[in-house]
């Protein structure tokens, strides 16, 4: 008797994204709601409360929110869908993306590593592309120096960014300029998005007396929210716009090759194919 592993050929594989188990759901669903609320809190809190009082503590507070992040990354490193193969190629990645980062120093919104996580998104899958922006996030604050408390933020906004890519739809079906252009299309609204979630991590802490588009605890919402408009238009619009269209860019010229090359490694990597033993005959 003897043992004759069986796997599908190589040519025949598909590329699959990298499943989370239920655990690993579950910490993202909570993380992304305490994020939320860390984002939010602004336009969540009601005028009358004192929650105003504490703005100096709260950029600690919502720092915690970084041991939620690690225990992500934990729990889905424990799971079975994210085995040693998967974990190297989120190292490869994560420093390929933060190496990318200091490129530009993102000067006037020239940082080509988020089309990076975009296509790994796409590629690997939402719980992966979280997984991913996240320590990339983590792993160029390092690099950089950016270490502080806005660095749990970082790595949320960054983890919702590729984790969106995950979530588009036609991961198995759409192929060519239509999925390049949904990508590209992605990049450019995300990159809007991501800077206008940073935005509202500092925003808070501005004084009001010091300007009339600073945060006020005792404002209602929709003058805050017109506040936040008018902030984020004076402050970052120029750079979320260049951030945009480098996303674009960079999808639409070197997307292809990225694309293949993603999938390629994925299909050699089979994270998902098992190994059959089958008893034959000498």
């Amino acid at each position: 008797m003897s043992l004759q592993a069986t796997t599908r050929p190589p040519a025949q594989r598909q590329a699959r994204a990298v499943r989370l188990g239920p655990r690993s759901v579950a910490a993202l669903v909570l993380i992304s709601a305490v994020g939320v609320a860390g984002f939010g809190w602004p336009f969540l809190a009601p005028p009358t409360s004192r929650i105003g009082a504490h703005a100096q503590d709260a950029p600690w507070l919502f720092a915690g929110v970084l041991v939620l992040l690690v225990a992500v990354v934990a729990a889905a490193i424990s799971e079975s869908g994210l085995g040693p193969k998967a974990v190297a190629m989120l190292g490869v990645l994560a420093a390929t993306g933060a190496a990318l980062r200091p490129i530009g120093a993102g000067t006037a919104g020239i940082e080509p590593m988020f089309f990076l996580m975009v296509l790994s998104g796409r590629v690997l899958g939402p719980g992966f592309g979280f997984v991913l922006g996240s320590v990339t996030m983590f792993a160029s604050a390092l690099l950089t120096g950016g270490v502080g408390p806005w660095l749990p933020f970082q790595m949320l906004a960054m983890g919702w960014f590729a984790m969106g890519a995950g979530l588009l739809p036609g991961p198995d079906r759409l192929r060519g300029r239509g999925e390049l252009a949904m990508l590209a299309g992605y990049g450019f609204l995300a990159a809007f998005a991501y800077g206008t979630v940073m935005n509202m991590a500092g925003w808070p802490f501005m004084s009001a007396l010091a300007s009339n588009v600073a945060f006020d605890p005792h404002a209602p919402v929709a003058a805050n929210l017109a506040r936040f408009a008018a902030y984020c238009l004076a402050t970052s619009l120029g750079w979320d716009l260049g951030r945009a269209v480098v996303t674009v860019a960079l999808t639409l010229t070197l997307g292809p090759a990225v694309l293949r090359a993603l999938r390629r490694a994925t299909r050699r990597a089979a994270f998902e194919t098992p190994v059959t033993f089958d008893a034959a005959e000498k």
